[in-house]
């Protein structure tokens, strides 16, 4: 079965803790600290890899977390830092957060490697914080917190031209006539599981052609397979209807085309605004007589004042499928060449803190005041305070938190100090 979509957990490293200790050497009386700074954590980073057409690795392992950095040592050592952590994904892949369904980042186009959740930064060691009136500092930073996440993994098939149509229609025989595709073919409902794709040559340049899997009223519900496939015709650029024109199964066209139609509708009203054309399949098999109309006339009559032509070919016997492809690479002449891509709508900063976290509130011997606690952590941990964004996110959360008012009912002053596991800043209104 074509894996198209996974959910899973992924973790950065956490910042290694900054040291304590102090300088002990023979003949050196009241050596001063020395405690070295922990390493970074490693990054969450997405790569895509060329080799990979499916998200079936994902269902093996749900749980990705990067190293965490060491701690810092004695005489100055700095802690190693943790090993970035690269998750391979096929070209295609858009990543969302799972809560609110918000797109990450879109694994396409140029955008071939981006870090998703950053390690920690790593604690101070006890040696940054000797002042002329504390020169014994038992205190070291404790290294930054971990970002965490669960995210929705979906393969959104990378093509220039989308076939859909009911099953049964041809689409299949289609697709193996017109490119080195090789789809499994036989004559029942949902013969096609997993989009195939396949390149059509033709003298002057060609273009990439999915077969969307066979799709039935309700799909735009989740019917059947419906929301499995849809999502596969979203970054396509010209869509080609396949119908049977001969009623081989007893369907109506033109029926067939308006129920797809309201499927996509439903869907993505978007996806009807691309360029579109309609193969009016199964030539072959047609029989018309002077009591019977004409289906390609019929379609033609209903489409093509929509701006919509109709092309009747056999996929069978190659006929028109030339002059349908010719029409089609001309149609991708007059769209953007630029990729389908989904814009990234979701930020680390969102990331909502538990509000059951502790925190303290305290006064240092200096005057200065000191917020710690694991609500803090997880804040500073999630928060890109070098943003604009993330500064403003930093702000509403010393209010909303009530941190703000908690420090102006312990005495704070204007131009006091406030320190956060090593982030210092003077107080102003």
């Amino acid at each position: 079965m074509f894996a198209d979509r996974a959910r899973i957990f992924i973790k950065s490293g956490k910042g290694g803790d900054g040291h304590v200790s102090f300088r002990r050497e023979k003949y050196v009386a009241n050596g001063g600290p020395d405690g070295g700074d922990g390493g970074h954590g490693g990054d969450i980073i997405f790569e895509v890899d060329e080799g990979l057409n499916t998200l079936v690795d994902f269902r093996h392992v749900r749980k990705y977390i990067a190293q965490s950095g060491e701690e810092g040592g004695k005489r100055r050592c700095h802690g190693a830092d943790g090993e970035d952590l690269i998750i391979k994904v096929p070209e295609g892949t858009v990543v969302y957060d799972d809560e609110s369904g918000k797109v990450i980042t879109d694994m396409s186009g140029d955008n071939r490697r981006e870090v998703i959740l950053k390690g920690g930064k790593g604690g101070l060691g006890n040696m940054h914080f000797a002042t002329a009136t504390m020169q014994v500092p038992k205190y070291a930073q404790p290294g930054q917190a971990a970002q965490e996440l669960w995210v929705r993994l979906e393969l959104k098939v990378i093509a220039d031209v989308g076939l859909v149509g009911f099953p049964n229609v041809g689409k299949s025989t289609f697709l193996s006539r017109v490119t080195n595709a090789r789809p499994k073919i036989a004559n029942y409902h949902f013969t096609t599981l997993n989009p195939n794709l396949g390149v059509v040559d033709l003298d002057g340049g060609g273009f990439v052609i999915a077969d969307i899997p066979g799709l039935i009223e309700g799909a735009s519900e989740g019917v059947g397979l419906g929301h499995e496939f849809l999502r596969h015709i979203e970054r396509t650029k010209v869509i080609i209807h396949i119908v049977d024109a001969a009623s081989v199964e007893g369907r109506d066209p033109v029926e067939d085309i308006q129920k797809i139609n309201a499927e996509l509708e439903a869907y993505d009203p978007s996806i009807l605004e691309r360029p579109t054309v309609i193969a009016a399949n199964k030539l072959d098999a047609l029989y018309v007589d002077e009591d019977t109309e004409d289906p390609v006339e019929r379609l033609r009559r209903e489409f093509e004042p929509q701006g919509i032509q109709v092309f009747p070919i056999s996929a069978v016997s190659g006929q028109g499928v030339k002059e349908l492809l010719y029409h089609v690479r001309e149609m991708l002449k007059n769209v953007d060449d630029k990729p389908v891509i989904f814009e990234k709508e979701f930020d680390i900063n969102e990331l909502r803190i538990d509000e059951n976290l502790p925190y303290t509130v305290t006064r240092d011997d200096d005057g200065g005041f000191r917020v710690e606690g694991p609500r803090i952590e997880k804040m500073l941990g999630y928060t890109n305070l070098d943003s604009e964004k993330g500064f403003e996110f930093f702000q509403n959360f010393l209010k909303d938190t009530g941190i703000l008012e908690q420090l102006e009912e312990g005495g704070i002053e204007e131009g006091d100090t406030v320190r956060m596991y090593g982030l210092e800043f003077d107080y102003y209104k």
